[in-house]
């Protein structure tokens, strides 16, 4: 159940090409999350929300477009290596939408991407979990499984040493 906070100044792209950039972000986001992006099960809870920013730089609208990009994903869906993978993505696929009609700067896109901790993602009026996410696409055991070794390795990695 990834989301992303596309943070896009009006203006900035074409419709076509934002339109493009958005689903190529979805498969983005859902790929270095480690789902495949064919599933339609999975495509139906990745959501991506526009907001419409004005930026400035330095107290000033700044000279050309700025872009900030939040990827939310469930505790242990990232890792230090997807982390960047998705970095890189992101930025890349967001010069390619510019389609040449800027310098391609990677220092005007920033992407953050997040993990919610477990036991604090809330939908459909309730706290979903790892194992919920996973079990609409695995199916209920499956997801339970996957959900308690994903996340028994996440705090394996986090545990202090003594």
């Amino acid at each position: 159940m990834p989301m992303l906070d596309a943070y896009i100044p009006e203006g900035a792209l074409s419709p076509q090409a934002e339109e493009k950039l958005l689903a190529r972000l979805t498969d983005l986001l859902l790929e270095h999350e480690g789902a495949d992006p064919t599933n339609e099960t999975v495509r139906s809870i990745a959501w991506v929300f526009v907001h419409r920013v004005d930026v400035y730089v330095a107290g000033a609208p700044a000279d050309a477009p700025r872009y900030r990009f939040v990827a939310s994903v469930p505790e242990g869906q990232f890792n230090p290596e997807r982390r960047q993978a998705i970095v890189e993505a992101v930025t890349e696929a967001v010069l390619d939408a510019e389609e040449g009609s800027r310098p391609r700067d990677p220092n005007r896109v920033w992407v953050f991407p997040t993990e919610v901790p477990e036991g604090t993602w809330g939908g459909a009026g309730r706290i979903v979990g790892l194992a919920d996410i996973a079990g609409l696409v695995l199916g209920a055991e499956k997801g339970r499984e996957y959900a308690e070794r994903t996340l028994g390795e996440r705090r394996r990695e986090v545990a202090p040493v003594a």
